[in-house]
């Protein structure tokens, strides 16, 4: 019942526009080249997945229904990811246990980038971020950066805002000048 107050009078899913948009924002070339996200299968799922959480953590802090908004938000990239591994040719068979793996990755993330941008200690998030997002090595400056400016932007928004929103995020090619 909840779910007809996001649709659209024509029919479209404002949730689903939502993780659209969420995902075009994850694919942003600036990402992969100059802020050090993979331009991997990998990579493009940690973009997505980061990008997921900013949204998730800013509908966490709004009142109801925004809890509902975020759930079917969770939905929607679930089915969309299963729907991508089921493109790439992963048997009927294997997708559960591919979706398993995914979900553990996910929340995991979730979970290590809600306790990096809660920590006083200003290089954990890039810290965190070169672990999960870009395969390790030297903290990930550019890309706390932008993921700071992000969680700041989308402050701003109210759930009306939010789920209108055409680009919530800041140009990732802001960054490129930020120690990567």
């Amino acid at each position: 019942m909840i779910l007809r107050l996001f649709r659209r009078d024509h029919g479209g899913n404002v949730v689903e526009t939502l993780y659209q948009r969420t995902a075009e924002a994850s694919r942003a070339p600036a990402l992969y080249a100059a802020l050090g996200v993979p331009d991997t299968l990998e990579g493009r799922f940690e973009a997505l997945t980061l990008h997921l959480f900013l949204v998730l953590r800013r509908l966490r802090g709004l009142p109801a229904p925004a809890g509902d908004v975020g759930q079917e938000l969770v939905d929607v990239s679930f089915r969309e990811l299963e729907r991508a591994l089921r493109e790439i040719g992963i048997g009927d068979l294997s997708v559960p246990k591919k979706m398993k793996t995914i979900a553990k990755a996910f929340y995991g993330r979730v979970k290590s980038y809600d306790e990096a941008l809660a920590s006083e200690d200003a290089g954990a998030l890039a810290e965190t971020l070169a672990r999960n997002v870009c395969g390790g090595g030297a903290p990930a400056f550019g890309l706390a950066a932008y993921v700071r400016a992000a969680e700041a932007d989308l402050a701003g928004f109210d759930l009306e805002a939010l789920l209108a929103a055409e680009a919530p995020f800041p140009p990732a090619a802001r960054f490129a000048g930020e120690c990567s």
